[in-house]
């Protein structure tokens, strides 16, 4: 019944119509890893979701799962269960009844089913509510009965979609710890769709990050953020984002508001270039690019703040030790390693 749980989809096209909600989106997926889909609202993450599932067919392309070509294979027939952001549990059911649904459905024999009732309950802690009607529940009680009935049917992929996004952001925080030990104690794989890229880079082993129906890339958390391959995912990821500044490269060295930086770039000649620089890169220096201090927005352990160097805005982040205060004139620097370098026409790394 359980397989490994691998995926892979192979130039996935899907047409509404004149429009390219996918646009050949490749990828694979290991067996067990827990992997993120991120991307801003109608970049496509949640349609390739549907896709795995087999609720939406692809216009072109071919999905597999653990080697097996599914791409026509209906969606109750792919061993795999869904979590969605409404839960969509049957209120007129008991958490008990909702959670052995799946499994009347497969005629399994009652004893048993009371048993694996019980037993998933006990992994998402619901096992004290089974007589309860889902409205009264708190919602992540009712996140956790709909975990439960994906539980209970031991597929070998889960898919969720956004199932965070209803809770507020303390249950969000401890819900977001407990899924990923389940993930881990349950060893199955999880797809995980999700806007939110805090919660990508908390939860995911490798993500793919979606922008207007293609994937630009797929990486690690870690990767992806120390090494955005777009100007796009530069803006998109960190908190705050990246700062892109326009500006000239000048054999080696890239010149921001009439400073030169130092970069990792070998090359000579002259260029324009999308200067990238995290706001946590940067660091007060006695010499520097010479910055205004506009505003200074606290964080308790950090502060960010907006600077304005001779015109370019940028935005630094720094320890609560030594924060400036507005209209202040501070000097800053950024280690070579922390320049990152684009192509302005393109926005492809350099």
């Amino acid at each position: 019944m359980s397989g490994h749980g691998q995926v892979q989809f192979r130039d996935i096209v899907k047409m509404h119509g004149d429009f390219a909600a996918l646009k050949d989106v490749s990828f694979e997926i290991k067996p067990g890893e827990f992997f993120a889909l991120l991307g801003p609202s109608g970049s496509g993450k949640s349609t390739t979701l549907r896709i795995l599932a087999g609720l939406d067919a692809p216009t072109r392309g071919r999905v597999f799962i653990d080697g097996k070509d599914v791409t026509s294979t209906d969606a109750r027939d792919r061993d795999i269960a869904m979590v969605f952001q409404s839960y969509a549990l049957y209120p007129h059911m008991t958490v008990a009844e909702n959670i052995s649904f799946p499994l009347e459905m497969a005629n399994m024999p009652k004893t048993e089913i009371a048993i694996a009732v019980k037993d998933a309950a006990r992994k998402v802690r619901i096992d004290h509510l089974l007589d309860r009607k889902p409205g009264q529940l708190s919602g992540g009680q009712q996140q956790r009965c709909a975990l439960a009935r994906a539980i209970v049917r031991k597929a070998r992929l889960f898919l969720l979609d956004e199932p965070l996004s209803n809770l507020d952001a303390k249950l969000r925080l401890e819900t977001r710890a407990e899924l990923k030990k389940l993930q881990r104690s349950l060893g199955v794989t999880a797809v995980y769709v999700t806007h939110d890229q805090e919660e990508a880079m908390t939860l995911a082993d490798r993500m793919a990050v979606f922008m207007a129906g293609e994937i630009q890339q797929v990486g690690t958390p870690a990767e992806v953020s120390r090494r955005p391959n777009s100007t796009d995912i530069a803006g998109f990821i960190g908190n705050p984002p990246m700062n892109l500044v326009p500006s000239r490269f000048v054999n080696g060295d890239v010149v921001i508001a009439g400073h030169r930086f130092k970069t990792t770039m070998q090359a000579g000649g002259e260029r324009d270039v999308v200067a990238g620089i995290r706001p946590g890169a940067f660091r007060m220096a006695s010499s520097g690019l010479s910055a205004k201090v506009e505003l200074v927005e606290d964080l308790g352990d950090t502060a960010v703040l907006d600077l304005d160097c001779a015109g370019t805005l940028l935005r630094v982040r720094v320890s609560d030790e030594n924060v400036p205060r507005e209209g202040d004139t501070i000097s800053i620097a950024a280690r070579p390693q922390d320049i990152h370098l684009f192509d302005p026409a393109t926005g492809k790394r350099l």
